[in-house]
């Protein structure tokens, strides 16, 4: 039986909602579609990490790497969620002289547990005696065995999840797979079982990935909350430095990545990364990020918005963080 944290009361709540408690029209089905659904957002190569991973590796960071230090397994790891910000929030804390972090993402605890911690370790980077050991892999988050395998590793790993509305997450994600497969279906038709019955299909990733209470129940079975950092990828986006002093504070850092780090990219609609005392032009986030979304039927976002406030209001509770996601959306 895994270890109980000091949520145990609330374990399985948001299954048994999932499962029961349906609001009328809004009703779920658990089938797999045809459509073979993309569940990553990694652009990761098993080519690029056993370069990574191989006795030759001089790191996996952007920043120069030292040859001295060791590798070492990480202390903390962003865990979550796909399309949510976890890799502007990774090119942000890597700013940060104590901390390196590998830029491909190791997908370790879902796709390749097998290899073992020492083919882990050798992915990492080398760091000196203080500095923080990271990684990010947004799928760990929705996989069922990740919290068990990393508590296996060290119970102390700290973890930090990026979310973001569910309802705009879903279709970032759907955007990305489209940008990939431009012959798949619409939205529209992916996201429901029976559109006219408003049968909505948490099968598919896209809608599932969002059901964050649900997930988050599988992690409080094996860590305390305190362990678990919740970074709003709005505000990464609106406050960058705001969130950043969090995460700063959450890993036990100085907080050194300021707003003097930021440039807003009016372009992008996102910040881009520069150093303080450098007149180099700022460092933003590749041509993947910050697609442009395709328009979605505004009764498909009304039912999904439906679907998910139960959810986003456990998860609320759960977290004790109001994300304001409604509100959000009634400021529309």
């Amino acid at each position: 039986a895994p270890p109980r944290a000091s949520n145990g009361s609330r374990e399985g709540a948001a299954g048994t909602w999932l499962r029961t408690q349906l609001a009328p029209g809004e009703v779920i089905t658990a089938q797999s579609g045809a459509f073979e659904r993309d569940p990553q957002e990694s652009s990761t190569t098993d080519e690029e990490l056993s370069r990574a991973g191989s006795p030759a590796s001089r790191g996996g960071s952007g920043s120069t790497t030292p040859d001295y230090g060791e590798k070492r397994l990480p202390q903390a790891l962003i865990i979550g969620v796909k399309k949510g910000g976890t890799r502007a929030l990774l090119e942000a804390i890597r700013a940060h002289p104590d901390v390196r972090a590998v830029g491909t993402e190791p997908h370790f605890f879902d796709r390749n547990y097998e290899k073992g911690l020492e083919w882990y370790r050798n992915v990492m980077p080398k760091t000196l005696d203080g500095q923080i050991t990271m990684e990010k892999t947004p799928s760990y988050f929705v996989t069922n065995e990740a919290p068990r395998r990393i508590h296996s590793m060290a119970k102390d790993t700290k973890l930090i999840v990026v979310v973001r509305n569910p309802v705009t997450r879903a279709i970032s994600d759907y955007t990305q797979t489209l940008s990939k497969k431009p012959e798949i279906p619409t939205f529209e038709v992916l996201a429901f079982k029976n559109r006219t019955l408003g049968l909505i299909d948490a099968s598919w990733s896209a809608i599932r990935i969002g059901i964050y209470a649900l997930h988050l129940e599988n992690w409080l079975q094996y860590f305390p909350l305190s362990q678990i950092l919740f970074v709003s990828g709005e505000r990464l986006i609106t406050d960058p430095a705001g969130e950043m002093a969090k995460v700063q504070d959450f890993l036990g850092l100085k907080r050194i990545v300021t707003e003097k780090h930021f440039y807003f990219n009016k372009t992008k609609g996102f910040p881009c990364l520069k150093k303080p005392e450098d007149s180099s032009a700022p460092r933003c986030l590749g041509k993947s990020k910050g697609r442009t979304h395709p328009k979605i039927d505004p009764d498909v976002i009304h039912r999904l918005r439906k679907f998910y406030k139960p959810f986003n209001a456990m998860f609320y509770q759960m977290t004790g963080q109001d994300f304001q996601w409604e509100q959000e959306e009634s400021d529309k």
